[in-house]
């Protein structure tokens, strides 16, 4: 008898639908499971015997089973199938009707005594399932929360076994499970108001907020960078719908336990010591990397010169383009990674130079080779650079500058400009960091005498035409802080101060 269930593969953060097809015939005794099902795919057989004996189940073994995954071109992986192939097998023996297996998504690892444990990736397989389709999705509970934030697919929770089967055969009707309440905002940031003396710094940070822009601070250790860039996040704008579902399905296929849908935007810090997979995503089954992780959010790299120089050259495409493409011989996974990007670094391997209490005694060598470390594409992807001077006494004890409410409300004006402005001009809402060729000239073009300006930097400054155009996206933000609907000079040559030109002109040198 052949049976039919639903469940889904994950590849990359995209789920596939997959028919789970089970078949029981007269034969020598064998299991066998086809299409291209990985080792924990493969072991399921142990584990569905054991939950079916476990439960109560009087399943007949002593015939040949066949367990078809359908697309049998998709690889499958991860141990979600357990209870499709056990539903769908139960069905093929004729204890489950097999009508009932239609329009409804099973997803979850079964344990040996039938108890159903929570798997990676329902968000994604739920919104599958809505595409597709299918109005109803059955999962472990502790995954219920995470699926339940998809309107038009009605969740069920399931804590084994058993219960999966009651609720498939209309024998059990719990209430479908309702999305969480958003979780409270987090107060783990820093404050900007902690952050004492660094006015230029200070200044960096709250246009790179406003305008989405890339930002790398340089500075001996205790300057404060790190404090800085922690404090970027509080004075994003919250995130969208669309947005908090993109980065919570980013999330849940990675592997985080979800209890509801993601408000705040991300920050990912990864230590210097990631690999390039780990930046960017990769494996044999490709996952999410930090890079994709912090898709809508923030990538903080603390330390920039000592991660390895193929995991930050790795970064350059996803900093332009907002994608990571993996490229394996089995098949391409294209993954978001729309982050903004914050960075820090020493200006010397012992970070004292330009101290004069303690001097710097790194060779002109090795200050070169540290900071050969970070290429010149890189660094001209990266729109602000500043530098951080030690800093004083009288600093450290003085009054505290603004807090970041007062900053957020400016940043928030600022990208209610830019979304007003794209409306406009009949483009979807973007921050002036996405401003791209047409739209970019015809928002940001300076005055003359900015041109000028600019004209100068080209010639002896060495600006790149990638440069340029961040120069000016950069000065439109400025223009939008000083609410100036023109670019004029001044913005100019403060986009130009911030920029970091290369390794000879940047910051620290």
């Amino acid at each position: 008898m052949l049976a039919t269930s639903f469940s889904a593969a994950l590849v990359g953060i995209d789920a596939h639908l997959v028919r789970v097809e089970a078949d029981t015939s007269l034969g020598f005794p064998r299991f066998t499971m086809v299409g291209l099902a990985d080792s924990a795919i493969r072991e399921s057989e142990s584990r569905i015997r054991a939950a079916l004996r476990h439960c109560g189940y009087d399943f007949r073994w002593d015939r040949r089973i066949t367990v078809n995954l359908a697309p049998a071109h998709l690889r499958k992986s991860g141990s979600a199938f357990d209870l499709a192939t056990a539903v769908g097998l139960l069905a093929a023996d004729g204890q489950l009707g097999t009508d009932a297996l239609g329009g409804a998504l099973l997803v979850g690892e079964l344990a040996l005594d039938g108890t159903l444990r929570p798997v990676p990736g329902v968000l994604p397989m739920t919104l599958m399932a809505r595409a597709e389709g299918l109005d109803v999705a059955i999962v472990p509970r502790p995954n219920a929360g995470e699926a339940a934030i998809v309107d038009g697919v009605r969740v069920f929770a399931a804590d084994s076994l058993p219960e999966a089967v009651e609720m498939i055969a209309g024998t059990r009707s719990p209430d479908a499970c309702s999305a969480p309440p958003p979780a409270s905002p987090s107060s783990a940031a820093t404050d900007l108001a902690e952050v004492r003396g660094q006015t230029l710094a200070r200044r960096g940070l709250e246009i790179a907020a406003a305008g989405g822009h890339n930002i790398l601070f340089v500075g001996p250790p205790g300057a404060g960078k790190t404090m800085l860039a922690r404090a970027l996040p509080p004075l994003l704008p919250p995130l969208t719908r669309s947005e908090a579902l993109e980065t919570t399905a980013i999330h849940s296929a990675w592997g985080v336990r979800l209890s509801g849908i993601i408000q705040q935007r991300p920050f990912r810090s990864p230590h210097h010591t990631a690999s390039d997979a780990a930046l960017v995503g990769g494996g044999t089954f490709p996952r999410p990397g930090e890079a994709s992780l912090a898709h809508n959010g923030i990538l903080f790299l603390d330390e920039l010169p000592e991660f390895r120089r193929s995991a930050l050259e790795a970064l350059r495409e996803p900093m332009e383009d907002g994608v990571v493409t993996i490229a394996r011989v089995r098949g391409c996974v294209r993954m978001p990674a729309r982050f903004q990007l914050a960075a820090a670094m020493n200006p010397c391997p012992c970070g004292r130079l330009g101290q004069t209490t303690r001097p710097c005694r790194c060779s002109p060598r090795e200050r070169a080779r540290y900071r050969g470390r970070i290429s010149g594409p890189l660094l001209d992807r990266i729109d602000i650079a500043v530098e951080l001077p030690a800093l004083a006494y009288d600093e450290m004890v003085g009054p505290p500058g603004e807090g970041t409410a007062v900053v957020a409300q400016r940043v928030a004006a600022v990208r209610s400009r830019q979304w007003d402005r794209s409306v406009a001009s009949g483009r979807p809402p973007a921050c002036n960091a996405r401003l791209e060729g047409p739209e970019l000239r015809a928002v940001a073009s300076p005055d003359s005498e900015g041109q000028r300006l600019l004209q100068q930097a080209m010639s002896h400054l060495g600006l790149s035409a990638r440069g340029y155009s961040r120069v000016l996206r950069v000065a439109r933000t400025i223009a939008d802080l000083d609410r100036s609907h023109e670019v004029r000079c001044r913005h100019v040559a403060e986009a130009l101060q911030l920029r970091a030109v290369d390794e000879d002109t940047s910051p620290g040198t």
